[in-house]
């Protein structure tokens, strides 16, 4: 005989009085629908959602049975909706990442059209639910990986805080001992003798150099490296921070043009050691048919302008020293430059330094005067020091191509020299470039490096003032011993280590004495290079020797070119 509880529904009235079944409580109708709705599931009376409505509770409690067995079965039912609710909602979540676009990688247009190879509404897996699976641990990975490099981004943003507050702590460290007394400059052969805190931020490599903390007032001299597709520009740039005595007053700009994936990573890779910008436009240049050979000329002239704009104008320096990247430098290439700052600023009748002597090879310099400096009127280049007023003068009217060959005209030259070294402080690396190596064969492989380092700081540099230098040099020149070339090449009838002076009348004859003296017979708008008052001054055999124009010279003659 069955129990009375299991044969008697519950009964419920709805807002009228008018009974209705367990199925159907009050209000239950509404409920269903609106869940129907959210589940996207069509309306129906029979199967689980009856028992999902018994379940709101937003319903007034069905009388209950007063019977065991039917509390049993009501907490069987409870526990039943309760689980049928856990997975329905999961369901519905599974349902919305399914239905949802894509978020797409990087150059993917996020997902909103169909990739290389796909149709519209697939996937790249080709639709289903095991591609969609397969695309939302993809996501969920790609989400991984970006926060993974935001956190990297995070870290090298703090250290480089750390590190810039280790540098002010260095800088207020160095007021107050200077406040007390100034340090004496140590000579960088001594390397021990280098305080600890200067070797720790040099990084890498051995420093040779002056290591002195900044003082205040002295200049700031950056160097601004123009670079292209070389990778071998580390080894320029090892060079310039390993002999760089400071990085507060000789900051490193490397100014990269071509666009050269591989050369922007070697420059990256030197993090906060040096500033890496970019030329922003890589586009062709249009040229005269006759010059299209010519491009690479034009792109190099319209990098040198933006990079100096962006050292004068955006940095706010007020002066520059210009290293390609196939430039080594010397160990006192930085002493050198700052020596001469206070002289190019001094002396209107100079507009550059330079670090490269033209006729620099081994047998025609003095390697017994390394500390010897002269003035050119040939513009050098190849590491020169440029101020922001001679660029103020410059920049409107920068060529668009050749610009070196353009700043040796007289109408940019104006009568201004530049000083040079007698031994070079920088020598070139790089046979590969746009002029396919013109000179690089038969003289730039040759050019000596200085290896002595060299305190000029320490040195009067005055007498390359002017009006000191010009009644020295031709007093020097014209009181020297004249000889016929013939004399030097057999140097039988020669007494002493000279001066000699052996004079040229007319182009023709300079350029064959040149070629027989083993210096460079080129002129540029009649200059010859290293020339001064026309003037060539080199060692020959062992001896010094002039080649000079007739005395009571005047000025060049620009058809000699």
């Amino acid at each position: 005989m069955l129990d009375s509880c299991m044969l008697t529904p519950p009964v419920f009235q709805d807002e009228d009085g008018i009974p209705s079944d367990f199925s159907d409580p009050p209000g239950g109708r509404q409920l269903t629908d609106n869940l129907h709705r959210l589940a996207f599931l069509p309306p129906t009376d029979t199967g689980p959602v009856s028992v999902l409505r018994s379940a709101s509770s937003s319903l007034p409690a069905p009388p209950l049975p007063r019977c065991p067995r039917a509390m049993v079965r009501k907490k069987g039912s409870l526990i039943l909706c309760g689980a049928f609710l856990f997975v329905a909602w999961n369901a519905l979540l599974l349902l919305y990442l399914w239905g949802r676009p894509p978020l797409g990688r990087p150059g993917d247009g996020g997902g909103a059209e169909p990739g290389e190879k796909e149709e519209w509404g697939l996937g790249r897996g080709g639709g289903g639910g095991a591609a969609a699976q397969a695309n939302l641990a993809g996501e969920v990975i790609r989400l991984a990986e970006e926060v993974e490099v935001q956190l990297e981004t995070q870290k090298k943003l703090l250290k480089q805080i750390e590190d810039h507050r280790a540098a002010w702590a260095r800088q207020r460290d160095v007021g107050k001992r200077q406040t007390g007394h100034r340090e004496e400059v140590q000579d960088p052969r001594e390397p021990s003798e280098a305080p600890q805190e200067r070797q720790e931020e040099r990084g890498r490599t051995q420093k040779v150099g002056v290591a002195t903390p900044p003082r205040p007032n002295e200049p700031i001299i950056p160097i601004l490296v123009i670079a292209c597709d070389r990778v071998t520009v580390k080894r320029s740039l090892d060079r310039l921070i390993q002999y760089r005595p400071s990085a507060e007053l000789h900051p490193i700009v490397v100014s990269q043009d071509c666009g050269h994936a591989e050369t922007a990573r070697v420059i990256g890779s030197y993090g906060d050691q040096v500033t890496h910008i970019s030329q922003p436009d890589l586009s062709d240049i249009r040229v005269r048919p006759e010059h299209r050979k010519f491009q690479g000329y034009y792109k190099i002239s319209r990098h040198y302008r933006w990079a100096l704009n962006q050292v004068f104008g955006a940095m706010g320096h007020s002066s520059v020293v210009i290293v390609e990247d196939d430039l080594e430098v010397a160990p006192d290439f930085f002493e050198y430059f700052r020596a001469l700052y206070p002289v190019l600023r001094a002396d209107p009748s100079l507009w550059c330094v330079s670090a490269w002597n033209d006729n620099g090879r081994d047998a025609l310099v003095d390697p017994a005067k390394p500390g010897l400096l002269h003035r050119t009127d040939f513009f050098p280049g190849l590491g020169w020091m440029l101020l922001r007023d001679m660029w103020a003068e410059l920049e409107p009217k920068w060529p668009p191509a050749f610009w070196d060959d353009w700043m040796r005209q007289p109408e940019q030259r104006r009568g201004r020299s530049c000083v040079r070294p007698e031994v070079s402080r920088t020598i070139t690396f790089g046979r590969k470039g746009v002029s396919l190596g013109q000179f690089f064969d038969q003289y730039l492989r040759y050019i000596k490096l200085n290896a002595e380092f060299v305190p000029f700081t320490k040195h009067d540099l005055s007498y390359l003032l002017k009006e000191k230098y010009d009644d020295a040099f031709v007093k020097e020149v014209y009181g020297a011993t004249p000889v016929r070339i013939e004399d030097l090449q057999q140097g039988g009838g020669l007494r002493g280590p000279g001066p000699y002076r052996v004079q040229y009348s007319s182009r023709d004859s300079f350029k064959v004495f040149a070629r027989n003296l083993g210096v460079m017979d080129d002129l540029k708008s009649g200059v010859p290079r290293t020339g001064y008052r026309g003037v060539v001054s080199f060692l020959h055999r062992g001896r010094r020797v002039f080649l000079a124009p007739p005395e009571g010279w005047t000025q060049y003659d620009v058809s000699w070119s």
